[in-house]
């Protein structure tokens, strides 16, 4: 039984690996979503191997009389469904700062959160821009008041342009 497990789990990664394309070496531009009120990040993507790569975003968010920025780290695991098409996964993290400001409150602080990663993302052949769209889980800690719960799905849209 063992031996079937294993020469499955074997064979799965064979076959992720061959499907792997290869990625851009960079690519920047904007994420845009959020999972309360609207935010952005200026987004960068570098490509460490063939299907692996590093994403870094510098975001900001507001709603009501909250704002706040935050810096996010991502390693991705990229895979190739069909011709321009991918999908990734990845994990990472990251740390922010957060402000209210109205009639009642003023106040501030800090946090950091980990993040998981999932989407799918389309390369033009015509053009060097990549369009994507993803889910990031974020679970938050040190909040405080920024947040009323820890967890956030923060779903994006992103468009970047790829060098």
């Amino acid at each position: 039984m063992k031996k079937i497990i294993l020469s499955a789990f074997m064979l799965m990664g064979l076959a992720f690996s061959t499907q792997a394309q290869e990625i851009s070496k960079n690519a920047l531009g904007l994420r845009l979503g959020d999972n309360d009120g609207f935010g952005g990040e200026i987004s960068y993507q570098r490509g460490l191997s063939d299907n692996n790569r590093l994403e870094l975003d510098l975001g900001w968010r507001n709603n009501n009389n909250v704002d706040a920025f935050k810096l996010t780290g991502v390693y991705q695991w990229v895979w190739n469904i069909d011709g321009n098409f991918n999908w990734y996964a990845g994990v990472g993290g990251g740390l922010g700062s957060w402000s209210i400001k109205n009639n009642t409150v003023n106040d501030s602080g800090t946090f950091v959160y980990v993040a998981g990663d999932l989407g799918i993302e389309y390369g033009f052949d015509e053009v060097p821009i990549l369009l994507s769209l993803d889910i990031r889980p974020e679970l938050y800690f040190n909040s405080d008041k920024y947040r009323t719960n820890n967890f956030g799905p923060d779903i994006a849209l992103g468009i970047r342009y790829q060098f």
